[in-house]
């Protein structure tokens, strides 16, 4: 019999690809609250991230062996314009899953960002202490700090992912591709670093770590920091698009964006060393994301 997982935050972009990832290996659930999305071999159940109490019946009727959550708003103007609606959704949620999963004695896995410091350095380990700069990360923060006094046993995912978006919710890299192959073009940052990872990589490196029973903060990222720009280049190259349709833009020259770190990038060396393995660069990642266009699997995802 396969193991069961239940994904809350179901309808959206992380949680649909990792649904899509896993689904030939586990029986998957995902949690879903107002949108409702439909795909093969994969089930769906309201559930209410409110309650602690609610949530604790209702992973009991799903009976996961492994909840996975990656609900949260991750729009970082509107988690400025809104702070107390960033804090329930990111903070409260977050500490509310974590508990009943404690409570049924079931594994966690709270996936969290790397949008936590000031962007002054480059490749942070776990162990740096953490430095928000807005209310978004701020948030984050907050979550995860609460997961973990909550349930000690719960892994943190610290990750910048990239994969293919819905119909209602384009990612990164959907915007390059789509904006180079309509011939509008895309204006990408120059001066803002991270360390991507392609979602099916992180995936299957977290699913490793719950595997060896894992706990903790982990930056699940590439090997490979870059700025967006040059992440954008790579898009071209190896989806034959016209490398002149990038505009080189800077960050420092936007004036009404809310205050962003400017390098994100963190270092992986702690989950390499567990896993034994590199988690690849840029490069390859995004060679498998055009393989996986070609074997189709955009259409299933774009048609939600």
């Amino acid at each position: 019999m396969r193991s069961q997982i239940l994904i809350t935050g179901g309808s959206g972009l992380l949680a649909v690809n990792w649904a899509l990832a896993v689904r030939n290996r586990f029986a998957v659930t995902l949690g879903l609250h107002r949108r409702s999305v439909s795909l093969a071999s994969v089930q769906t159940a309201n559930i209410d991230l409110v309650s602690v109490d609610c949530l604790v019946a209702q992973i009991q009727d799903i009976g996961p062996d492994l909840v996975i959550h990656t609900a949260g708003l991750t729009s970082v103007e509107r988690c400025e314009s809104e702070p107390d609606l960033a804090w329930q959704v990111n903070v409260t949620t977050a500490a509310n899953v974590a508990q009943a999963c404690a409570r049924l004695g079931i594994s966690f896995v709270h996936v969290s960002t790397d949008h936590l410091f000031s962007g002054k350095e480059s490749m942070l380990d776990e162990s740096a202490p953490v430095s928000p700069i807005n209310a978004y990360g701020r948030t984050k923060a907050e979550a995860e700090r609460q997961v973990i006094d909550s349930n000690p046993s719960a892994l943190v995912i610290r990750t910048n992912f990239y994969g293919w978006g819905t119909s209602y919710r384009r990612s990164f890299s959907d915007v390059v591709i789509d904006g180079l192959r309509s011939g509008a073009g895309v204006t990408l940052f120059n001066d803002v670093y991270y360390t991507p990872i392609l979602v099916k990589t992180m995936v299957d490196a977290v699913h490793d770590l719950v595997d060896l029973k894992a706990s903790g903060v982990f930056n699940v990222v590439g090997d490979e920091r870059l700025s967006k720009l040059d992440f954008g280049y790579l898009i071209a190259r190896e989806f034959g698009l016209e490398r002149e349709l990038i505009a080189e833009g800077s960050f420092g020259d936007q004036k009404f964006l809310v205050c962003r770190p400017r390098d994100m990038s963190l270092s992986n060396s702690k989950v390499c060393s567990m896993l034994g393995r590199r988690l690849g660069g840029v490069g390859a990642g995004v060679g498998e994301l055009h393989q996986q266009e070609i074997n189709g699997l955009v259409h299933e995802i774009r048609k939600l």
